[in-house]
């Protein structure tokens, strides 16, 4: 697109892409020589691995280190949702995720619920009427995989009753999910869709939390039981005859090395670079995702909702004008083609808020992890019109966006969007990631499991499916090459 013409649509549209300073406080507790565990990165799978150690193990001397504050390069900027709501083959995703919100749950009743877990649920919608029967196996997929079981409401007298979510709390809620077909009862409860939605899922143990405040919660609970931060960057892995000795570090205040017989991989985005350290060549690669934050001044996006998730592919509603421009640009051609199912938004803060979450992953081409990140500057107006698609009044905001914020990290995965979570090669190294988007809602059950691995204590029947080695299994490398659904929306 020419510069001027672009200039001229950016500036109508009012784009701008900030880097939040999110005002971690820089602090270096000790510079200690050496530790019985050293963590690399302090992000959610860091933190819960390091709270798993010191508080359910009792490992008294970990170090965490990051060059970054604590949760301030991937895990803050997370839409910050969960789900027990993930396909086969097998139920390890579902039995682990299960796990998982049975500690968010847990965690949430000891702190008083610091961290406003709720279970709103995520409802995907489709105006497509051939969809049904795939909701349909969707819905008892998941019961079959422990989800919880499913409920059908076709308008038929021997249905069961809906029961709407409530704003708030986690405590007595359904399981499962409820398969809506019933037009008049998707009307009555979900106004705010399109008409021409034919059928809706609610996934019912799901819904969000604040990120930060679960994060920062488990690593001071951490730190009460001697866990270390040292703000520094690995530089590398020192291995003698096989296992792990030290760790390297550069700081202008941490220490240059610190002694240690085991080292955690818990780096995110940079999985790969650090596994390196230790001659693995874990097999991840990288996706950005973006997400839009709004204002919603007009107040057209529902504040009750939970995550909303259209499942059609659609094309943009673009106005004759606006296409008009957009066939000029060669470059631009992409946003006249059809894009891909599961834009998705749902209500940020507290019922007052007036901020609203956009989301739509729809380029997942592999890339490497750059930062300052780099978004598609047409990122905002692509999501919106998506979301009009499934919630109409969206549409009082085209030509007038609310100035949008926009952030977002990298998707770390294995090509099954299955973990990494368990030993490496060399003798005391271990490795968690690759937890995908999945990071926020599954690091507490992550992180348990790793602790395990590490003390040697007994494993869950899910951890087979989350090991390295299981590339080398010729019955996985079989599963493989008919793995379709990875789960991701």
């Amino acid at each position: 697109m020419a510069p001027v013409l672009r200039h001229v649509f950016l500036d109508k549209l009012g784009y701008y892409f900030p880097c939040p300073n999110l005002g971690f406080t820089k602090e270096i507790l000790m510079k200690p020589s050496s530790a019985e565990i050293v963590i690399c990165g302090a992000g959610i799978a860091g933190i819960s691995t390091a709270y798993h150690l010191a508080i359910k193990e009792g490992v008294q001397d970990i170090v965490l280190i990051d060059e970054r504050p604590p949760l301030s390069l991937t895990s803050d900027k997370s839409t910050e949702c969960y789900r027990n709501w993930w396909p086969g083959p097998g139920d390890a995703m579902v039995s682990m995720t299960n796990r998982s919100i049975d500690i968010l749950e847990d965690l949430a009743r000891e702190s008083g619920n610091v961290f406003n877990l709720n279970r709103r649920g995520y409802l995907f919608a489709t105006a497509n009427p051939q969809r049904l029967n795939d909701f349909k196996n969707h819905a008892e997929e998941a019961a079959a995989l422990g989800a919880g079981p499913a409920r059908c409401h076709s308008g038929r007298p021997d249905n069961p009753i809906y029961h709407p979510a409530p704003l708030s709390g986690y405590e007595d809620q359904p399981t499962g999910s409820d398969l809506i077909t019933d037009i008049n009862l998707i009307q009555k409860h979900f106004p705010y869709l399109t008409g021409k939605t034919t059928a809706v899922v609610h996934a019912r143990r799901c819904g969000f939390f604040s990120a930060q405040q679960l994060g920062m919660y488990m690593l001071n609970r951490a730190r009460e039981r001697g866990v270390r931060f040292v703000e520094a960057r690995v530089e590398s892995v020192e291995v003698i005859n096989g296992r792990v000795t030290g760790v390297r570090l550069s700081s202008g205040e941490g220490p240059e090395k610190i002694n240690t017989s085991n080292f955690v991989n818990a780096a995110g985005p940079f999985l790969k670079a650090v596994g390196k350290m230790l001659g693995a060549n874990l097999p991840v690669f990288s996706e950005l995702h973006a997400k839009v934050s709004i204002k919603d001044s007009l107040g057209v996006f529902p504040r009750d909702a939970g995550l909303l998730i259209w499942s059609d592919p659609q094309f943009l509603p673009w106005t004759k004008d606006e296409r008009s421009l957009i066939e000029q640009e060669d470059d631009l051609s992409y946003l006249l083609g059809e894009f891909p199912h599961s834009v998705h938004a749902r209500p940020d803060g507290p019922p007052d808020s007036p901020i609203v979450l956009l989301l739509w992953t729809y380029d997942v081409n592999p890339v490497e992890p750059i930062f300052p990140l780099q978004f598609d500057s047409y990122y905002p107006e692509i999501v919106l019109r998506g979301l009009a698609t499934m919630i109409p009044d969206m549409k009082k905001y085209f030509g007038k966006m609310p100035k949008p914020y926009v952030d977002g990290g990298y998707y770390t995965k294995t090509q099954e969007n299955r973990p990494l979570i368990g030993p490496l090669p060399v003798k005391g190294s271990w490795v968690i990631g690759a937890l995908s988007g999945f990071g926020l809602m599954a690091s507490p059950a992550c992180g348990e499991l790793l602790a395990a691995h590490i003390t040697g204590n007994e494993l869950p029947d899910y951890a087979p499916w989350f090991l390295l080695e299981r590339y080398q299994d010729p019955a996985y490398q079989d599963l493989l090459l008919d793995w379709s659904d990875t789960g991701q929306i």
